[in-house]
């Protein structure tokens, strides 16, 4: 489990096709990120993985195809630039919103810029069920507040402050690039009850009973 606060960014190093799925080595410096252990779980850019090997400075871990199939990871290059995240510890603040590394699929950047005092980025994405205006989202592993929601258009808007435009990959973001989303776990767990609970086809609803 995380909270959608960034530690570090971290910059893949290399990657390697496997058999099922794909190596990636990630540099992250030291710092907050030190003292992996092989097994350790991290969440880059969102997504969490499992480290199967360490060394001081970086880290690898095998991404499988199915993963590839669903994040931005696939997209990776030596040189790009990842967002990291170590597990939430019991003992830690709860600063963003649960955030499991799970990430539920990828949108596109639509706009992006403003001012210092109003940077916007505007997304379009599948599901627009699961945003609210005012709810959590995790966008490439960043907790972030929705500000705008155009469910009509397929869209959200988030606001940046400067510190995490500098403190994340989120600054660089530019039209057309992909991110990977992960949807508020409470949205997702209501939006499923109020399926499952919704009458089908010739079922009677509560006060029609």
């Amino acid at each position: 489990m995380f909270t959608g606060l960034v530690i570090a960014v971290g910059e893949v190093h290399a990657v390697r096709d496997l058999a099922a799925g794909r190596l990636l080595t990630v540099g992250h410096g030291g710092g907050e990120v030190s003292g992996l252990s092989v097994g350790d779980s991290v969440a880059v850019s969102g997504v969490c993985l499992t480290a199967v090997s360490v060394q001081p400075a970086s880290a690898s871990f095998e991404v499988a195809a199915e993963t590839l199939s669903v994040t931005t990871l696939g997209d990776l290059r030596p040189g790009s630039r990842v967002n990291l995240e170590l597990p939430l510890r019991a003992s830690d603040r709860l600063g963003g919103h649960f955030v499991q590394g799970h990430v539920d699929g990828r949108g596109e950047v639509v706009e992006a810029g403003g001012s210092d005092d109003d940077y916007r980025l505007r997304i379009r994405h599948r599901e627009s069920r699961w945003i609210v205006r005012k709810g959590s989202v995790a966008i490439d592993g960043v907790s972030l507040t929705v500000a705008a929601a155009s469910p009509g258009e397929g869209c959200f808007g988030v606001m940046l402050i400067p510190y995490t435009r500098t403190a994340t990959t989120l600054g660089a973001l530019r039209k057309g690039d992909r991110v990977n989303l992960e949807y508020d776990i409470l949205a997702k767990y209501v939006a499923g009850l109020v399926q499952d609970s919704a009458p089908g086809p010739g079922q009677a609803t509560p006060d029609e009973g």
